[in-house]
Protein backbone atom coordinates (compact mmCIF):
# COMPACT_ATOMS: atom_id res chain seq x y z
CA UNK A 1 0.00 0.00 0.00
CA UNK A 2 2.56 2.27 0.84
CA UNK A 3 4.59 1.34 -2.44
CA UNK A 4 1.33 2.25 -4.36
CA UNK A 5 0.94 5.95 -2.76
CA UNK A 6 4.75 6.42 -3.33
CA UNK A 7 4.57 5.37 -6.72
CA UNK A 8 1.27 7.89 -7.22
CA UNK A 9 3.33 10.73 -5.66
CA UNK A 10 5.82 9.81 -8.95
CA UNK A 11 3.80 12.46 -11.08
CA UNK A 12 3.13 14.95 -8.63
CA UNK A 13 6.74 15.20 -7.86
CA UNK A 14 7.80 15.46 -11.29
CA UNK A 15 5.72 18.48 -12.21
CA UNK A 16 7.08 19.93 -9.19
CA UNK A 17 10.59 19.01 -10.40
CA UNK A 18 9.70 20.63 -13.61
CA UNK A 19 8.09 23.91 -12.08
CA UNK A 20 11.23 24.52 -10.02
CA UNK A 21 13.74 23.43 -12.67
CA UNK A 22 11.51 24.88 -15.69
CA UNK A 23 12.34 21.95 -17.58
CA UNK A 24 9.93 20.78 -19.64
CA UNK A 25 8.12 17.19 -19.07
CA UNK A 26 7.93 15.16 -22.20
CA UNK A 27 7.81 11.71 -21.51
CA UNK A 28 6.27 9.55 -18.36
CA UNK A 29 8.69 8.64 -16.20
CA UNK A 30 9.11 4.53 -15.60
CA UNK A 31 9.53 3.95 -11.56
CA UNK A 32 9.95 0.58 -9.91
CA UNK A 33 10.81 -0.69 -6.21
CA UNK A 34 14.45 -2.02 -5.80
CA UNK A 35 15.26 -4.60 -3.10
CA UNK A 36 18.65 -4.72 -1.49
CA UNK A 37 19.93 -7.37 -3.36
CA UNK A 38 18.57 -6.05 -6.68
CA UNK A 39 21.08 -2.77 -5.26
CA UNK A 40 23.79 -4.68 -5.15
CA UNK A 41 23.79 -6.64 -8.09
CA UNK A 42 23.14 -2.84 -9.96
CA UNK A 43 26.69 -1.39 -8.58
CA UNK A 44 28.30 -5.25 -9.48
CA UNK A 45 27.14 -4.87 -13.33
CA UNK A 46 28.37 -1.11 -13.00
CA UNK A 47 31.48 -1.75 -11.77
CA UNK A 48 31.80 -4.61 -14.93
CA UNK A 49 30.38 -2.70 -17.59
CA UNK A 50 30.14 0.79 -16.90
CA UNK A 51 32.43 2.83 -19.03
CA UNK A 52 33.81 5.18 -16.07
CA UNK A 53 34.19 1.94 -13.77
CA UNK A 54 36.39 -0.05 -16.30
CA UNK A 55 38.80 3.87 -16.81
CA UNK A 56 38.88 3.50 -12.55
CA UNK A 57 40.31 0.68 -12.31
CA UNK A 58 42.72 1.25 -14.74
CA UNK A 59 43.73 4.47 -13.13
CA UNK A 60 43.56 3.20 -9.51
CA UNK A 61 47.41 1.91 -10.18
CA UNK A 62 48.01 5.09 -11.37
CA UNK A 63 46.30 6.75 -8.14
CA UNK A 64 48.55 4.53 -6.04
CA UNK A 65 51.75 5.80 -7.57
CA UNK A 66 50.83 9.71 -6.60
CA UNK A 67 49.73 8.05 -2.65
CA UNK A 68 46.59 8.98 -3.25
CA UNK A 69 45.77 5.56 -2.47
CA UNK A 70 47.89 2.56 -0.33
CA UNK A 71 49.54 0.62 -2.00
CA UNK A 72 46.89 -2.51 -0.40
CA UNK A 73 43.91 -0.82 -0.65
CA UNK A 74 41.12 -2.65 -2.74
CA UNK A 75 38.62 -0.31 -4.65
CA UNK A 76 36.35 -2.62 -6.23
CA UNK A 77 35.39 -4.32 -3.28
CA UNK A 78 35.27 -1.20 -1.00
CA UNK A 79 33.29 0.91 -3.44
CA UNK A 80 30.25 -1.99 -3.44
CA UNK A 81 29.99 -1.65 0.41
CA UNK A 82 30.76 1.75 0.02
CA UNK A 83 27.94 2.15 -2.60
CA UNK A 84 25.35 -0.34 -0.50
CA UNK A 85 25.92 2.06 2.58
CA UNK A 86 25.48 5.25 0.65
CA UNK A 87 23.11 4.86 -2.54
CA UNK A 88 19.95 6.71 -1.36
CA UNK A 89 17.61 6.18 -5.06
CA UNK A 90 18.71 6.32 -8.62
CA UNK A 91 17.35 7.20 -11.84
CA UNK A 92 18.84 4.63 -14.80
CA UNK A 93 19.22 6.44 -17.71
CA UNK A 94 19.19 3.58 -20.02
CA UNK A 95 16.29 2.09 -19.10
CA UNK A 96 14.93 5.61 -18.59
CA UNK A 97 13.41 4.20 -14.52
CA UNK A 98 13.60 5.41 -11.46
CA UNK A 99 14.10 3.53 -8.79
CA UNK A 100 13.51 3.45 -4.95
CA UNK A 101 14.35 1.63 -2.38
CA UNK A 102 11.97 -0.81 -0.44
CA UNK A 103 13.86 -0.94 2.86
CA UNK A 104 13.36 3.01 3.32
CA UNK A 105 9.96 4.77 4.53
CA UNK A 106 8.19 6.56 1.14
CA UNK A 107 7.70 9.65 2.97
CA UNK A 108 11.29 9.94 3.47
CA UNK A 109 12.19 8.96 -0.45
CA UNK A 110 9.95 11.80 -1.29
CA UNK A 111 12.71 14.33 -1.54
CA UNK A 112 15.34 12.03 -3.13
CA UNK A 113 12.80 11.66 -5.50
CA UNK A 114 12.72 15.47 -6.37
CA UNK A 115 16.51 15.12 -6.94
CA UNK A 116 16.34 12.02 -9.49
CA UNK A 117 13.52 13.49 -11.09
CA UNK A 118 15.41 16.47 -11.96
CA UNK A 119 17.85 13.89 -13.69
CA UNK A 120 14.84 12.16 -15.72
CA UNK A 121 14.04 15.50 -17.01
CA UNK A 122 17.70 16.58 -17.81
CA UNK A 123 17.94 13.62 -19.56
CA UNK A 124 14.88 14.27 -21.91
CA UNK A 125 16.34 17.34 -22.51
CA UNK A 126 19.76 16.54 -23.80
CA UNK A 127 20.05 12.73 -23.58
CA UNK A 128 22.75 12.20 -21.01
CA UNK A 129 24.27 8.94 -22.48
CA UNK A 130 25.57 11.34 -24.76
CA UNK A 131 26.02 14.86 -22.59
CA UNK A 132 27.74 12.39 -19.86
CA UNK A 133 30.10 11.06 -22.35
CA UNK A 134 33.44 13.03 -23.21
CA UNK A 135 36.44 11.29 -21.87
CA UNK A 136 37.86 9.14 -24.94
CA UNK A 137 37.89 5.20 -23.86
CA UNK A 138 41.43 4.53 -25.73
CA UNK A 139 44.52 5.49 -24.26
CA UNK A 140 46.43 8.56 -26.09
CA UNK A 141 49.24 7.84 -28.74
CA UNK A 142 50.27 10.75 -30.08
CA UNK A 143 50.48 14.02 -29.08
CA UNK A 144 47.93 15.76 -30.18
CA UNK A 145 45.11 12.28 -29.09
CA UNK A 146 47.38 13.54 -25.49
CA UNK A 147 46.19 16.90 -25.34
CA UNK A 148 42.55 16.19 -26.69
CA UNK A 149 42.46 13.90 -23.70
CA UNK A 150 43.89 16.77 -21.19
CA UNK A 151 41.19 19.46 -22.86
CA UNK A 152 38.12 16.68 -22.49
CA UNK A 153 38.95 15.15 -18.91
CA UNK A 154 37.95 18.47 -17.61
CA UNK A 155 34.82 18.92 -19.66
CA UNK A 156 33.63 15.35 -17.65
CA UNK A 157 33.82 16.94 -14.59
CA UNK A 158 32.47 19.91 -15.07
CA UNK A 159 29.14 18.75 -16.39
CA UNK A 160 29.24 15.91 -13.88
CA UNK A 161 29.13 18.67 -11.16
CA UNK A 162 26.51 20.70 -13.20
CA UNK A 163 23.92 17.53 -13.37
CA UNK A 164 24.17 16.98 -10.04
CA UNK A 165 24.14 20.69 -9.09
CA UNK A 166 20.64 20.95 -10.50
CA UNK A 167 19.10 18.19 -9.24
CA UNK A 168 20.56 19.11 -5.42
CA UNK A 169 18.76 22.16 -5.86
CA UNK A 170 15.46 20.87 -6.75
CA UNK A 171 16.21 18.59 -3.94
CA UNK A 172 16.35 21.45 -1.36
CA UNK A 173 13.95 23.49 -3.06
CA UNK A 174 10.97 20.47 -2.26
CA UNK A 175 12.09 20.10 1.32
CA UNK A 176 11.75 23.88 2.20
CA UNK A 177 8.13 23.84 0.43
CA UNK A 178 6.50 23.00 3.45
CA UNK A 179 7.94 25.99 4.96
CA UNK A 180 7.12 28.20 1.65
CA UNK A 181 10.85 29.22 1.33
CA UNK A 182 13.26 28.28 -1.84
CA UNK A 183 16.91 27.71 -1.42
CA UNK A 184 17.01 31.53 -2.80
CA UNK A 185 14.95 32.96 -0.01
CA UNK A 186 16.21 30.77 2.80
CA UNK A 187 19.43 33.18 3.16
CA UNK A 188 22.19 31.10 5.54
CA UNK A 189 20.49 27.77 6.06
CA UNK A 190 21.68 27.13 2.28
CA UNK A 191 25.26 27.63 3.32
CA UNK A 192 24.88 25.87 6.88
CA UNK A 193 23.44 22.50 4.71
CA UNK A 194 26.11 22.49 2.10
CA UNK A 195 28.94 22.73 4.98
CA UNK A 196 27.02 19.62 6.64
CA UNK A 197 27.30 17.74 3.45
CA UNK A 198 29.84 14.85 3.56
CA UNK A 199 29.67 14.18 7.67
CA UNK A 200 30.72 10.40 8.40
CA UNK A 201 28.71 10.04 11.66
CA UNK A 202 26.16 7.05 11.39
CA UNK A 203 27.79 5.95 8.11
CA UNK A 204 30.93 3.18 9.22
CA UNK A 205 31.81 2.46 5.45
CA UNK A 206 32.26 6.06 4.68
CA UNK A 207 33.71 6.94 7.93
CA UNK A 208 36.75 4.24 6.95
CA UNK A 209 37.01 5.61 3.35
CA UNK A 210 40.16 7.11 2.05
CA UNK A 211 40.18 11.16 1.95
CA UNK A 212 40.08 10.72 -2.05
CA UNK A 213 36.81 8.46 -1.68
CA UNK A 214 35.20 10.73 0.60
CA UNK A 215 35.94 13.91 -1.49
CA UNK A 216 34.91 12.09 -4.79
CA UNK A 217 31.61 11.82 -3.57
CA UNK A 218 31.40 15.21 -2.07
CA UNK A 219 32.69 17.39 -4.93
CA UNK A 220 29.43 17.28 -7.53
CA UNK A 221 27.05 17.86 -4.89
CA UNK A 222 28.84 20.70 -2.72
CA UNK A 223 30.59 22.55 -5.35
CA UNK A 224 27.67 21.42 -7.92
CA UNK A 225 25.15 23.02 -5.51
CA UNK A 226 26.96 26.08 -5.45
CA UNK A 227 27.29 27.01 -8.73
CA UNK A 228 24.28 26.00 -9.53
CA UNK A 229 23.15 28.78 -6.47
CA UNK A 230 25.06 31.42 -7.85
CA UNK A 231 23.31 30.73 -11.20
CA UNK A 232 20.27 31.29 -9.47
CA UNK A 233 20.65 34.61 -8.18
CA UNK A 234 22.63 35.84 -11.17
CA UNK A 235 20.42 34.51 -13.95
CA UNK A 236 17.17 32.92 -13.23
CA UNK A 237 16.28 29.31 -13.45
CA UNK A 238 15.53 29.31 -17.12
CA UNK A 239 19.74 29.99 -17.43
CA UNK A 240 20.47 27.56 -14.32
CA UNK A 241 18.92 24.55 -15.98
CA UNK A 242 17.95 24.80 -19.69
CA UNK A 243 20.70 27.25 -20.17
CA UNK A 244 23.56 25.12 -18.56
CA UNK A 245 22.40 21.91 -20.58
CA UNK A 246 22.47 24.03 -23.58
CA UNK A 247 25.91 25.42 -22.67
CA UNK A 248 27.80 23.24 -20.28
CA UNK A 249 30.53 24.32 -18.15
CA UNK A 250 33.75 22.95 -19.92
CA UNK A 251 35.85 22.87 -16.91
CA UNK A 252 35.96 22.42 -13.19
CA UNK A 253 36.78 26.37 -12.59
CA UNK A 254 33.78 27.51 -14.15
CA UNK A 255 32.38 24.94 -11.77
CA UNK A 256 34.30 27.10 -8.85
CA UNK A 257 33.97 29.77 -10.30
CA UNK A 258 30.52 30.38 -11.90
CA UNK A 259 31.03 34.03 -12.44
CA UNK A 260 33.57 33.20 -15.18
CA UNK A 261 31.56 30.75 -16.50
CA UNK A 262 28.34 33.34 -17.01
CA UNK A 263 31.07 35.79 -18.87
CA UNK A 264 31.78 33.54 -21.40
CA UNK A 265 35.48 32.45 -20.95
CA UNK A 266 37.05 29.60 -20.85
CA UNK A 267 39.95 28.41 -18.63
CA UNK A 268 43.68 27.70 -20.33
CA UNK A 269 44.55 24.23 -19.94
CA UNK A 270 48.72 23.00 -19.83
CA UNK A 271 49.76 21.28 -22.56
CA UNK A 272 51.51 18.18 -23.17
CA UNK A 273 54.88 18.35 -25.09
CA UNK A 274 55.19 15.30 -27.32
CA UNK A 275 57.41 12.85 -25.68
CA UNK A 276 56.76 9.86 -27.83
CA UNK A 277 59.96 9.48 -29.78
CA UNK A 278 61.93 9.61 -26.44
CA UNK A 279 59.95 7.49 -24.97
CA UNK A 280 57.96 4.21 -27.39
CA UNK A 281 60.91 1.80 -27.44
CA UNK A 282 60.67 0.99 -23.68
CA UNK A 283 57.14 2.34 -22.30
CA UNK A 284 53.44 2.00 -23.50
CA UNK A 285 51.04 5.21 -23.14
CA UNK A 286 48.99 4.32 -20.00
CA UNK A 287 47.07 7.53 -18.70
CA UNK A 288 47.12 11.20 -19.42
CA UNK A 289 45.08 13.77 -17.49
CA UNK A 290 44.66 17.03 -15.79
CA UNK A 291 46.55 17.02 -12.28
CA UNK A 292 43.76 19.31 -10.77
CA UNK A 293 43.02 21.50 -7.76
CA UNK A 294 41.06 19.26 -5.83
CA UNK A 295 43.40 16.30 -6.29
CA UNK A 296 46.22 18.74 -4.76
CA UNK A 297 43.85 19.48 -2.25
CA UNK A 298 43.76 15.78 -1.07
CA UNK A 299 47.51 15.33 -2.21
CA UNK A 300 48.42 17.91 0.11
CA UNK A 301 46.36 16.85 3.14
CA UNK A 302 47.87 13.52 3.02
CA UNK A 303 51.43 14.33 2.96
CA UNK A 304 51.50 17.47 4.98
CA UNK A 305 48.48 18.01 6.71
CA UNK A 306 44.92 20.14 6.72
CA UNK A 307 46.86 23.61 7.10
CA UNK A 308 49.84 22.77 4.92
CA UNK A 309 47.06 22.14 2.32
CA UNK A 310 45.14 25.21 3.19
CA UNK A 311 47.34 27.20 2.74
CA UNK A 312 49.12 25.59 -0.43
CA UNK A 313 45.92 24.48 -2.36
CA UNK A 314 44.78 27.92 -3.03
CA UNK A 315 48.28 28.85 -4.22
CA UNK A 316 47.62 26.25 -7.18
CA UNK A 317 47.88 27.37 -10.61
CA UNK A 318 47.48 24.03 -12.77
CA UNK A 319 49.03 20.56 -13.53
CA UNK A 320 48.98 17.69 -15.70
CA UNK A 321 50.44 14.11 -15.44
CA UNK A 322 51.43 11.02 -17.69
CA UNK A 323 51.58 7.49 -16.79
CA UNK A 324 53.41 4.68 -18.93
CA UNK A 325 53.97 1.37 -18.44
CA UNK A 326 56.92 -0.40 -18.63
CA UNK A 327 57.03 -3.15 -21.63
CA UNK A 328 59.24 -5.20 -19.41
CA UNK A 329 56.43 -5.49 -17.61
CA UNK A 330 54.62 -9.04 -18.93
CA UNK A 331 52.76 -11.41 -16.00
CA UNK A 332 49.44 -9.76 -14.83
CA UNK A 333 51.12 -9.69 -11.20
CA UNK A 334 53.87 -7.40 -12.24
CA UNK A 335 51.28 -5.16 -14.53
CA UNK A 336 49.10 -3.82 -11.72
CA UNK A 337 52.48 -3.43 -9.08
CA UNK A 338 53.08 0.85 -9.66
CA UNK A 339 56.68 -0.53 -9.98
CA UNK A 340 55.50 -1.25 -13.37
CA UNK A 341 54.81 2.47 -14.09
CA UNK A 342 56.77 5.62 -14.45
CA UNK A 343 54.99 8.92 -13.65
CA UNK A 344 55.56 12.60 -15.00
CA UNK A 345 53.61 15.52 -13.19
CA UNK A 346 54.05 19.05 -13.88
CA UNK A 347 52.15 21.76 -11.97
CA UNK A 348 51.91 25.37 -11.76
CA UNK A 349 51.99 27.88 -8.68
CA UNK A 350 51.19 31.54 -8.21
CA UNK A 351 54.10 31.89 -6.37
CA UNK A 352 57.96 31.05 -6.32
CA UNK A 353 57.87 30.49 -2.55
CA UNK A 354 54.30 27.90 -3.54
CA UNK A 355 56.00 26.41 -5.66
CA UNK A 356 58.99 25.70 -3.24
CA UNK A 357 57.03 24.77 -0.53
CA UNK A 358 55.32 22.16 -2.51
CA UNK A 359 58.43 20.41 -4.57
CA UNK A 360 59.41 20.33 -0.47
CA UNK A 361 56.25 18.83 0.95
CA UNK A 362 56.48 16.35 -1.77
CA UNK A 363 60.08 15.03 -1.25
CA UNK A 364 59.48 14.53 2.24
CA UNK A 365 56.15 12.48 1.58
CA UNK A 366 58.05 10.43 -0.86
CA UNK A 367 58.75 7.68 2.35
CA UNK A 368 54.69 7.03 2.49
CA UNK A 369 55.09 6.18 -0.84
CA UNK A 370 58.23 4.15 -1.05
CA UNK A 371 59.52 1.21 1.28
CA UNK A 372 62.95 2.93 0.75
CA UNK A 373 64.31 6.31 -0.55
CA UNK A 374 67.49 7.70 -0.51
CA UNK A 375 68.70 11.38 -1.27
CA UNK A 376 71.48 11.25 -3.76
CA UNK A 377 73.18 13.79 -6.07
CA UNK A 378 73.69 11.04 -8.75
CA UNK A 379 74.04 12.42 -12.34
CA UNK A 380 74.88 15.86 -10.84
CA UNK A 381 71.66 17.55 -9.34
CA UNK A 382 71.21 21.29 -11.05
CA UNK A 383 69.85 24.07 -10.10
CA UNK A 384 66.46 23.71 -7.86
CA UNK A 385 66.86 19.77 -8.08
CA UNK A 386 66.57 17.10 -5.49
CA UNK A 387 67.09 13.82 -6.64
CA UNK A 388 65.86 10.30 -4.45
CA UNK A 389 66.57 6.58 -5.32
CA UNK A 390 64.17 4.45 -4.15
CA UNK A 391 62.96 0.84 -4.32
CA UNK A 392 61.03 1.68 -7.22
CA UNK A 393 63.37 3.36 -9.77
CA UNK A 394 64.27 7.39 -9.60
CA UNK A 395 62.52 10.14 -8.21
CA UNK A 396 63.82 13.90 -9.45
CA UNK A 397 61.96 17.21 -8.39
CA UNK A 398 62.80 20.48 -9.93
CA UNK A 399 61.78 23.54 -8.89
CA UNK A 400 62.28 26.23 -11.97
CA UNK A 401 60.34 29.78 -10.82
CA UNK A 402 56.47 28.95 -10.60
CA UNK A 403 56.98 25.46 -11.60
CA UNK A 404 57.27 22.12 -9.91
CA UNK A 405 58.29 19.03 -12.38
CA UNK A 406 58.10 15.41 -10.77
CA UNK A 407 59.88 12.53 -12.55
CA UNK A 408 59.19 9.18 -11.15
CA UNK A 409 60.88 6.04 -11.64
CA UNK A 410 62.37 7.46 -14.72
CA UNK A 411 66.36 6.94 -14.84
CA UNK A 412 68.49 10.58 -14.67
CA UNK A 413 69.03 11.21 -18.41
CA UNK A 414 65.86 10.88 -19.54
CA UNK A 415 63.73 12.39 -16.90
CA UNK A 416 66.07 15.44 -17.15
CA UNK A 417 65.07 15.75 -20.90
CA UNK A 418 61.51 15.44 -20.61
CA UNK A 419 61.65 18.38 -17.43
CA UNK A 420 62.91 20.33 -20.49
CA UNK A 421 60.04 19.29 -22.75
CA UNK A 422 57.65 19.51 -20.42
CA UNK A 423 58.65 23.41 -18.83
CA UNK A 424 59.10 24.69 -22.54
CA UNK A 425 55.91 23.79 -23.19
CA UNK A 426 54.48 26.06 -21.31
CA UNK A 427 57.21 29.08 -21.49
CA UNK A 428 54.96 31.48 -23.44
CA UNK A 429 54.30 34.26 -21.00
CA UNK A 430 50.75 34.98 -22.63
CA UNK A 431 49.34 31.38 -21.49
CA UNK A 432 51.62 31.01 -18.13
CA UNK A 433 49.75 34.20 -17.12
CA UNK A 434 46.28 33.26 -18.19
CA UNK A 435 46.91 29.76 -16.39
CA UNK A 436 47.60 31.72 -13.05
CA UNK A 437 44.56 33.35 -13.55
CA UNK A 438 42.35 30.37 -15.01
CA UNK A 439 43.69 27.03 -13.76
CA UNK A 440 41.73 24.39 -14.40
CA UNK A 441 40.28 22.57 -10.94
CA UNK A 442 40.61 18.64 -10.96
CA UNK A 443 41.06 15.58 -13.41
CA UNK A 444 43.26 12.90 -12.27
CA UNK A 445 40.64 11.14 -10.55
CA UNK A 446 37.78 12.14 -12.82
CA UNK A 447 36.00 8.52 -14.06
CA UNK A 448 36.08 7.81 -10.30
CA UNK A 449 34.33 10.74 -9.49
CA UNK A 450 31.73 10.10 -12.76
CA UNK A 451 31.27 6.48 -11.66
CA UNK A 452 30.47 7.71 -7.86
CA UNK A 453 27.52 10.39 -8.99
CA UNK A 454 26.40 7.97 -11.62
CA UNK A 455 25.32 5.63 -9.30
CA UNK A 456 22.26 8.00 -8.02
CA UNK A 457 21.96 9.70 -4.94
CA UNK A 458 24.39 9.65 -1.71
CA UNK A 459 22.87 10.02 1.93
CA UNK A 460 26.14 12.15 2.20
CA UNK A 461 24.29 15.26 0.57
CA UNK A 462 21.38 14.82 2.34
CA UNK A 463 22.47 15.92 5.99
CA UNK A 464 19.97 18.09 8.06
Amino acid sequence: MQAQELFKSVDEILQFSSDDSKLPIKNKVKRRLTTREEVEQYILEKLKNDEDAKRMERGEIVLKKFGLLDHDFQLGPFLVSLLKEQIAGYYDNKSKTVNLLDWIEPEQQKSVLAHELTHALQDQHVDLEKFESKTPNSVPHNVTEDNQHIAVDEADTARDAALEGQAMAVFLDYELKPSGRTMLTAGEEIEDQIELMGDASGSPVLGRAPLLLQESLLFPYKDGLRFELALLKDKGPQAAYAGVLDNPPATSYEIKNPKFYEQGKKAPLLRMPDTHDLLGADYDPYDIGVMGQLDVSILTELFGGREISKSLTPEWAGGIYYALQKKSAKTPAEKASTASLSLLYLSNWRTDLAAQAFATMYAKALNLKYSSVTRTTEGGSGIGEQVFATNEGPVLIAVNGTQVFVSESFELPQARKLELLMTGAQQSDMQRTASLRAPAVQGLNTSMRRFLSSCGMMKLAMQR
